[in-house]
């Protein structure tokens, strides 16, 4: 599968309406996000059930901004819904291919239980 374009409109809805979600947020005159733009591509390809979408920061600002975006390319990684990884700058295919795989092997569970555990709001040991 390619890379999908995601905007302001339909970011929430395919974050949380499928397993995995890589977020590429990039600009056309950015150097480094036009280099990573064909190993995120490629990675794209090779791992069909895993949407990969890029957000142009420049179109748009406010999802950019929302997100936090403060560097590009700036990589984020959804399990589930959840943010599991943000990381600024591009990735090398190799170590794209460890965030990937790391996102894959993640116990939910444990994710779910850690962030209940930091907020406060569930079972107390």
């Amino acid at each position: 599968m390619s890379t999908v374009d995601l905007t302001a409109a339909d970011f929430e809805k395919t974050v949380t309406g499928n397993d995995i979600v890589l977020a590429d947020f990039w600009a056309e005159w950015c150097g480094p996000c036009r280099m990573f733009a064909p190993v995120y591509e490629r990675a794209s390809e090779a791992n069909p059930d895993i949407v990969f979408g890029k957000v142009d920061t420049e179109a748009e600002q406010a999802l950019a901004a929302a997100a936090d975006i403060t560097s590009i390319p700036t990589l984020m990684a959804f399990r589930e819904g959840i943010l599991v990884f943000a990381q600024p700058g591009a990735l090398p295919p190799q170590a794209l291919d460890q965030v990937i795989t790391a996102v894959r092997e993640l116990d939910m569970d444990e994710v779910r239980a850690s962030i209940a555990a930091e907020s406060g709001t569930g079972p107390q040991d």
